[in-house]
This record gives structure tokens, sequence and C-alpha cells, in this order.
């Protein structure tokens, strides 16, 4: 304060401070302006670069390898199984014994690691030979159910079908394995439910030509049947993992692999017996379109190549990234089948299908999302 001739005081210094503090409030109560979309890419890229540098060349390269076999082998492996019916293959009991036929692909991967002592061979128990064989048992009926569908429904039909393997998986690894079930995974199991209702909706627009209405009917049962199977197998696999083997590490899934592949390929190659189903081969070899023998041959290696492959590619994805990544590349070999199968084999794709698909597709975006959300909550 300051005092004049006439002894009043004026108060500059507090009216200064007081507009510096209004100022200063005015500055503090507006928002900061929101990151343009320039800053938002530039920093994007940054925590790209970032991981990317956190990694080795030779983990992004398996990453890629394993990523492109999801999305390549387990789409052809459906279309080859359309593709035998298409062109004269009739026996169920072939075609499943064909998709587990490939079980010395993963033994083959584990051997290189056993011989420059990376890992050693798990020691088998009897109770691990017992899951072993029943999750082998398990697998063997699954793929005979996929066989019965994919005689009766159109490739890209019985892909989007099968989408239905997460929702069962959400709910048996709940009951099985104790997995948290969020609002997410609950709404997940309800949209692909009604995508598969859409579907089923709309049967008499692709059933495929001389098939009857209730062998169409049987094949979508079956269908739904095997994605339940599927994810029953899933959680009793994730179960081994945690209460018999007592580790999670590559080559133990490997093991795994090769085990149940080989048991299941020991139940079919049985069932296939008793069906008389190994002479059948020469006669649908005989008769079988575009090239005969040759061509027949050629889709029983492929069938068995291809579904190999998908899933060793899906246990890399596993293993390397999370299952969130291997739900996502999932998610998108769905569309990708079902249009392949609109090229290759002309399905019929209506606006219910449409529909279904977009559905499908939301229902895995919304579990991945959920999922993910989840990991970085626990995580925190």
């Amino acid at each position: 304060m300051e005092e004049d001739d006439s002894g009043g005081l004026h108060h500059h210094a507090i009216r200064v401070a007081s507009s510096d503090v209004a100022m200063d409030e005015n500055e503090i109560s507006q928002p900061n302006p929101s990151p343009s979309l320039k800053q938002k890419a530039a920093e994007v890229i940054a925590a790209s670069l970032e991981t990317y540098r956190s990694k080795p060349f030779s983990f992004w390269l398996l990453l890629f390898l394993s990523s492109g076999a999801m999305l390549t082998a387990f789409p052809a492996s459906s279309l080859l199984s359309r593709l035998y019916y298409t062109d004269g293959g009739q026996s169920k009991w072939i075609l499943s014994w064909a998709a587990v036929a490939g079980w010395p692909l993963p033994a083959l991967l584990l051997l290189p690691l056993y011989l420059l002592g990376k890992a050693s061979p798990t020691p088998l128990s009897l109770s691990l030979c017992l899951w072993y064989a029943l999750l082998g048992f398990l697998s063997a009926a699954d793929n005979l159910m996929y066989a019965w569908a994919y005689a009766y429904l159109p490739a890209s039909t019985a892909s989007l079908v099968a989408a239905s393997s997460l929702a069962f998986s959400a709910l048996f690894g709940r009951a099985i394995a104790k997995n948290k079930l969020t609002l997410s995974s609950i709404n997940a199991v309800a949209v692909i439910t009604a995508g598969v209702a859409i579907v089923a909706l709309d049967s008499g627009s692709d059933r495929p030509p001389g098939v009857t209405a209730r062998q169409y009917a049987l094949g979508f049962v079956l269908d739904v049947l095997g994605s339940a199977l599927h994810g029953l197998i899933f959680a009793l696999s994730e179960l081994v993992f945690a209460r018999v083997l007592g580790r999670r590490s590559f080559h133990v899934v490997l093991e795994q692999q090769a085990a149940v592949s080989l048991c299941a390929f020991a139940f079919t190659s049985v069932g296939l017996a008793v069906a008389e189903g190994f002479p059948a081969m020469r006669r649908e070899a005989a008769g079988f379109a575009h090239g005969g023998g040759a061509a027949y041959v050629n889709v029983m290696v492929w069938t068995a190549v291809t579904f190999q492959l998908g899933v060793l590619g899906g246990t890399g994805v596993l293993f390397l990234a999370s299952t969130v990544l291997a739900g996502v590349l999932n998610a998108v070999r769905v569309p990708l089948t079902s249009v392949a199968a609109v090229i290759w084999f002309h399905d019929p794709m209506s606006g219910f299908k449409i529909l279904a698909l977009v559905i499908t597709v939301w229902g895995f975006a919304s579990y991945m999302v959920g999922h993910s959300t989840v990991k970085k909550t626990s995580t925190s």
C-alpha cells in the first residue's frame, strides 16, 4: 500500500496481484488442447518401434511365420475338407483320419530341440498318458464331427458355425479351469450365439445340391457339437498344463500336440479299419475328379499338412505373443474362409450370412477387448 499527500491509501499492489491470480486461475481452468492426429500417430509409431526393439529379429520372424500359418493353413484345411466331398470323396472316417495323419510334424520339430540339448523330454507318468489318451479320443471325435459337418454344409457356413468354439471355450474355461468370465465374455457368448442362430434361420438359402434338409440340419448340429467339444478340449488342455505338467513352455506344448495327435490318429485308424475305410480309399481315388488318384493323394496329404501347420501356428502365437492375438487371428480367418469359399466353390452369400459374419467378428472383438482390459488391470 502507498500513502498519498492527502493521507489516503491506494491498494495498487493488491489490485495487480488479484488480476494475476485471476489470470492464473483462468489458465488453469482451461483444458489442455487435445493432441492432434499427427501427434497421436507419432506416439503410436514410437510405441511400435519401442516394442519392436525390445525383441530380437528372430522373435518377430517366428511370430510372423506363426501368424501366417494360422491365417493360411486353417482356411486351407477347411477348403480342402469341402473339396474332398465336392470331387467325389464320401467317407467321414477317411477325412477325419487325414486331419491327424500329420502328427509326425510336431514330433520332427522336437528332435532338433532334444539333439541340441535345448530341451529334455517330459517324463511320462500313468496320469499324463491317460490324459493324452483322453484328449486324443476327444480330438478324434471332434474331427469326425467336423467331417460330417463339411459333408453337408458349405465351407463358408461351416466356418461361421465353428466360430462358436470361442463361446464354448469361455464357458468351459470358467467351469473347468476357473478362468474369469467377464461381462465382455458373456457379451461375446451371446453375440456369437446370435450369429449362429441367424445362420440356422437362413439354412434354406445355401443348402448344397443333393443335400436334403435333414442332412443339412444334421451337419449344422454336428458342427455346433464339434465346436463345443473343441472348447472342452482347450479347457482340459489348460488343466493338464496347470495340474499335471506344472510347466508351460513351447517344447512341452509341442510334446502335447504330438502325443494327442498320435492318440487321435490311433483311435481314428481303428475306427477307419472297422468301417472298412482303407479299401475305400482306392475306390475313391479311382473315381476322384480332376486327376484321379494323383489328385486324391494331393488332397489327403495337404489336408494332413495344413491341419497340423494351423495348430502349430496357433501354438506359436499363443506362446510368442498372447491368447488375445491368437483370438484376433482366429477371428480374422473366419471371414477369410468364407470369402475364399465364395470365390472357390461359389458358395451363396446371402444378406443373413453377411449379417452373421459381421456379428461373429463383433463377438470376437468384444471378447478380445475385454480380455486385454482384464490382463492390463491384473498387470497393474
